[in-house]
C-alpha cells in the first residue's frame, strides 16, 4: 500500500536542521552523526528533503501503527547522498485522524 495522500507530504525544514541533521539534539544527535557521515549537512538540507519526500510518493508503506490522534507508516526506501553513494533509509510519516497531509516524522538507517 501507498502513503495515503502522499502527493499532500511535506517535510518541516526545521525537522532537519534542529533535529535530524542536529549533532545537539539528544535524540536526533545519533541520526545526525549517520547522515553527516554520508554527506548531508545545513548547506544541502533541500537535498535531503527531496530524497526524503521521494520515498513518500514512491515506496509502499511497510508498517502501520495505530496512535491516540492519527497514524504512523515506515516506509522505507532508498537515497542518494552528496557522496555520490545510495543508502538505505526508513522513514516515519505521521497522518493525523481527521487529516491527509503526511508529515515527516524521522528517518534512520534500516
Amino acid at each position: 500500500m501507498k502513503l495515503p495522500y502522499y502527493k499532500s507530504s511535506y517535510v518541516l525544514r526545521a525537522k532537519l536542521t534542529q533535529y535530524l541533521l542536529s549533532e545537539t539534539h539528544p535524540v536526533g544527535k545519533s541520526k545526525a552523526v549517520y547522515f553527516r557521515n554520508n554527506g548531508f549537512n545545513q548547506t544541502n538540507v533541500a537535498k535531503l528533503e527531496h530524497a526524503l519526500l521521494a520515498i513518500a510518493w514512491t515506496e509502499s508503506v511497510t508498517k502501520k501503527v495505530t496512535l491516540p490522534y492519527g497514524n504512523n507508516y515506515q516506509v522505507d526506501g532508498k537515497i542518494k547522498t552528496p557522496l555520490g553513494s545510495t543508502i538505505h533509509i526508513t522513514t516515519v510519516w505521521f497522518i493525523k485522524t481527521k487529516g491527509r497531509k503526511p508529515s515527516f516524522v524521522t528517518a534512520y538507517p534500516v
